[in-house]
């Protein structure tokens, strides 16, 4: 039986594709590269960016591939249930807390049994069998789920209340990875900020302490967290980023630009609180990269509301900017607002894109020069290969090179996204 498995969205999807890649291939079930070569199409899917865009990547592989069985799983939330039997009503469904159950949900449905597996659970998904996309990164998830229920997004709906895994489980796991071979390890979860609150206390910081300790020529990439969180333990934070196997890179969504819009988001913050954290992180890390979110048009968002976002861009200088178009989930507080329409938010989205490329590109150019060290991670388009400053900044290079390799490059060239650069020599 031959297994392809197509992911979307955040690095825990990923992290799940390749739990259930470790669990298929330990029994005896082979993973391919094309949907073309497979007998069954494992799609895990992300329904917190959109639920239309979504459907659609399930429709265009079920009309490309219409004799091939299909399987849904990943972030899978109620309303969508309903429009994917109408694409296929005999589509198996599995959703994030059941991906354990692979194996059973394919033998079943080779005998004609359609399943669904849903319900929600508590359950350690970590030191599991798996198979890395890349390895050179060992993606480490923490937790499962959050804390806060923001009036836009679904991530409570689908993954529940915030569930910290074991410190020990998670500290083997990252020893498992670097055993392996990785060099990266990527901590990840809905929140990173909201570890061990289920517990009545904030252990982010205690375990990427514990993480630090171990031996291993390898760098640790921490992701989200919500600035709420982040406030609460930015001296300790700050700390931790002196350690040099810490990516000088930091990911805090603030959402918006306007106070009042994120109190209709129920985003527990202000932005004079954002804006003092980013200051004491810029002045306190020396080269840190800032990466953030902004929705555009949420329901009620005024001219004015909206040009306070522009502002707040134009202000931190954001290094990576995740720019949302505002789309009412069912079964949100946002879905019962007034909403904006489309082409109002289209129009903002472009123009907070364009204010973005600009800064972004204006702040890379200031890295034309610099000379200094950078890891190998992944391989680019066109017989290019994908490096990593100390900060996290992409640089793409040319050359006879290997995943893994630490070289010494020089910056060419700059664009809003990435770096350029020449090998001046291999370490």
């Amino acid at each position: 039986m031959k297994i392809y498995i197509q992911t979307h969205g955040c690095s825990n999807n990923f992290y799940e594709s390749e739990i259930m890649m470790g669990i298929l291939t330990k029994n005896d079930l082979e993973i391919v590269n094309s949907p073309e070569d497979s007998d069954i199409i494992i799609i895990n899917i992300c329904t917190v960016k959109g639920i239309e865009t979504t459907l659609k990547t399930i429709r265009n592989l079920k009309g490309e591939y219409p004799d091939k069985k299909l399987i849904i799983a990943g972030c899978i939330s109620k309303d969508i249930i309903e429009e994917i039997r109408k694409i296929d009503e005999n589509t198996p469904l599995v959703n994030t807390h059941n991906i354990m159950s692979i194996v059973e949900v394919i033998e079943e449905l080779t005998q004609g049994n359609v399943l669904e597996a849903l319900a929600r659970s508590k359950e350690d998904k970590i030191n599991l069998p798996k198979i890395n996309f890349n390895r050179i990164i060992g993606i480490v998830p923490i937790a499962s789920g959050c804390v806060d229920y923001c009036t836009y997004c679904s991530v409570k709906l689908i993954k529940g209340h915030i569930y910290s895994y074991p410190k020990e489980k998670i500290i083997e796991e990252v020893k498992n990875n670097l055993k392996d071979g990785c060099r990266e390890i990527w901590i990840t979860s809905q929140d990173n900020g909201a570890y061990g609150l289920d517990n009545g206390e904030y252990k982010l910081i205690q375990l990427i302490k514990e993480i630090l300790k171990l031996k291993g020529d390898f760098k640790i990439r921490l992701g989200v967290l919500n600035p709420r969180h982040a406030l609460k333990m930015i001296d300790s934070l700050i700390e931790i980023y002196q350690y040099d196997k810490m990516f000088k890179f930091i990911h805090i969504p603030v959402e918006s630009g306007n106070n009042e819009i994120l109190t209709l988001m129920k985003r527990k913050y202000n932005i004079f609180e954002f804006r003092d954290m980013v200051d004491k992180l810029r002045s306190k890390v020396e080269g840190i990269t800032l990466a953030t979110d902004m929705i555009v048009g949420f329901p009620n968002e005024t001219e004015i509301q909206f040009h306070d976002s522009l502002q707040l861009i134009q202000d931190i200088k954001p290094d990576f900017l995740n720019i949302s178009r505002f789309h009412a989930r069912p079964n949100t507080r946002a879905f019962k607002m007034e909403q904006i329409d489309d082409k109002r938010i289209k129009n903002r989205s472009m123009e907070i894109t364009q204010l973005f490329m600009n800064i972004a590109e204006k702040e890379n150019k200031k890295w034309i020069g610099w000379v200094g060290e950078i890891l190998i991670e992944s391989q680019g388009k066109y017989g290019t290969f994908i490096g990593r400053t100390f900060n996290y900044k992409q640089v793409v290079l040319r050359g006879n090179l290997e995943l893994g390799n630490k070289v010494k490059v020089k910056i060419k060239e700059a664009t809003a996204h990435y770096l350029k650069g020449d090998v001046l020599e291999k370490l």
